[in-house]
């Protein structure tokens, strides 16, 4: 007998071909709820630091001064640095929005978001697509795989230019930089990538850095598609 569980939507008698609707209408709950919120940043972190963590907080200002910026707040709806994010727009009185993941090891949703705004998938690659397709830019704070999984994810999507490039913070500059070694020294050594591709994302704890960046890139893109509209007409 396998050491692995295989579930039993695997099988190929489980009619996968009827979980189509069920993906489409995951599709369709978050493009509807997801359109309203206007320019949004998808803020990503760990869902096992501490409130005592110096980045609980540092979430929480990035959150506020996004949204006073005029940003919607977009995060994975759990506990830790999520539920900061979560917290720092609502304290801002922005839109506070979370996707949550059916998985059975999670705790429930954190209470600071909007509940309008708060979308449950089973499935994590129709979650993906509503975290990149709505985000004006990205926030990665300390976190593990599924932290370090998005940020792959974006990267690959810029790098392969199947997304608009849009601002992508690395922030906590001790928790990151061994990764960040590690990319020039295997990776970018090797040529499996190259150093433009470490230009795709920016290393820093500066808020105001991040806050006034993302507010910059936003303003630039709607001067050029004005421009190009302008320009069509």
């Amino acid at each position: 007998m396998s050491e692995y569980y295989h579930p039993p939507e695997l099988s190929p008698n489980s009619g996968n071909a009827w979980k189509l609707f069920k993906i489409i209408s995951e599709f369709v709950d978050g493009f509807d709820t997801l359109s309203t919120l206007g320019p949004a940043v998808s803020i990503f972190g760990s869902s096992r630091l501490p409130k005592t963590s110096p980045y609980y907080q540092l979430t929480i200002d990035i959150a506020h001064k996004l949204v006073k910026k005029g940003f919607s707040v977009i995060t994975g709806a759990g506990p830790s640095l999520m539920e900061a994010a979560n917290k720092g727009a609502q304290e801002a009185k922005g839109n506070s929005c979370g996707l949550v993941i059916d998985l059975p090891f999670e705790s429930e949703p954190n209470a600071f978001i909007d509940p309008k705004l708060k979308i449950k998938f089973h499935y994590f690659f129709v979650r993906k697509v509503m975290f990149v397709r709505y985000a004006q830019g990205f926030v990665f704070m300390p976190g593990g795989y599924g932290t370090m999984d998005e940020f792959f994810e974006v990267l690959t999507l810029i790098q392969t230019k199947k997304r608009v490039p849009v601002p992508i913070y690395l922030v906590g500059v001790d928790y990151w930089k061994g990764l960040i070694h590690w990319l020039k020294e295997a990776p970018l050594s090797h040529r499996c990538i190259y150093e433009h591709d470490l230009d795709l994302f920016i290393l820093t704890d500066d808020i105001d850095e991040i806050v006034n960046g993302m507010d910059q890139s936003y303003k630039d893109r709607l001067k050029l598609e004005d421009t190009s509209i302008s320009n069509s007409s």
